[in-house]
């Protein structure tokens, strides 16, 4: 681990691995700084290319960063498009769950952004639906992707009995596992364990790995393990989220609760 201080954060920055990971007091903060760090990689990417292609992560730990970063007023958010990271096998987009619900209530109703690209995994035609999304994903870079960590380390729904580095598919179908269903009924999300759908779409770990940048967002004590196993265990499937070590352009947002039981800790919290 390299631990230096980046003045234009005033925010001490620690390295693990090619990983740039910073520690705030709270998730308002933490929100905040992530979706400064966005705007610059999308605002960019518009200067550079004409166009900003964004995958977005759903669920209670983006809820601050996305909310900030619909703020933006220096984001021309008719030069973006966003995907998917995963859907559930099955669900209509307008349950409250759907992952679709989630994007258009949270960014295409907020800042109506050139195009969004659903990912309809209750399609009759799952496999047609794939390969479609899958063209779409691979027609042009993505310039940003948002990537959070599981409870079990997962990253999108690549759960570890599923997760494969080197994954030939840009977008595969998946059985959830336990852990994995758990966290979205404990997070509210579903009335119980049992209501969670056993199957989901996801854009796969070299799918991701594709994006130019990352930004993991990963606040909460439930996060805890999970972050110590990805910056500090082995790089491996058993904890997919390792995979951000290796990523030439990853940012990780930490909370002091997310962050605790790192080994540099206490040094992560130097100003």
């Amino acid at each position: 681990m390299i631990i230096h201080m980046d003045q234009t954060l005033d925010q001490a920055t620690s390295f693990y691995g090619t990983a740039a990971v910073r520690v705030y007091a709270s998730k308002r903060e933490l929100g905040a700084a992530a979706a400064e760090q966005a705007e610059k990689a999308i605002t960019g990417a518009i200067e550079r290319s004409g166009l900003a292609r964004i995958i977005v992560a759903t669920g209670n730990s983006q809820l601050e960063v996305t909310s900030e970063l619909v703020k933006r007023a220096a984001i021309d958010w008719k030069a973006v498009e966003v995907f998917h990271m995963d859907e559930y096998v099955g669900l209509s987009p307008n349950h409250p769950s759907s992952f679709r619900y989630w994007i258009r209530t949270r960014i295409e109703e907020m800042v109506h952004p050139r195009k969004v690209h659903y990912l309809a995994a209750d399609s009759d035609d799952i496999e047609a639906e794939i390969e479609r999304y899958s063209k779409l994903m691979t027609a042009a870079p993505i310039h940003l992707a948002f990537v959070g960590f599981g409870e079990n380390g997962h990253i999108a729904f690549n759960d570890p009995p599923v997760a494969d580095f080197h994954d030939p598919a840009i977008v595969k179908r998946v059985i959830l596992d336990a852990a994995c269903r758990l966290q979205q009924s404990g997070e509210g999300h579903f009335h119980d364990f049992e209501s969670v759908p056993k199957e989901a779409l996801t854009v796969t770990c070299p799918g991701l790995f594709r994006a130019e940048a990352w930004i993991s967002c990963v606040p909460d004590s439930r996060k805890a393990e999970a972050v110590r196993n990805a910056l500090e265990g082995p790089i491996s499937t058993a904890c997919p989220a390792s995979l951000v070590r290796t990523h030439p352009k990853a940012h990780v947002y930490l909370d002091n609760a997310s962050a605790a039981l790192l080994n540099g800790f206490a040094a992560l919290q130097e100003r």
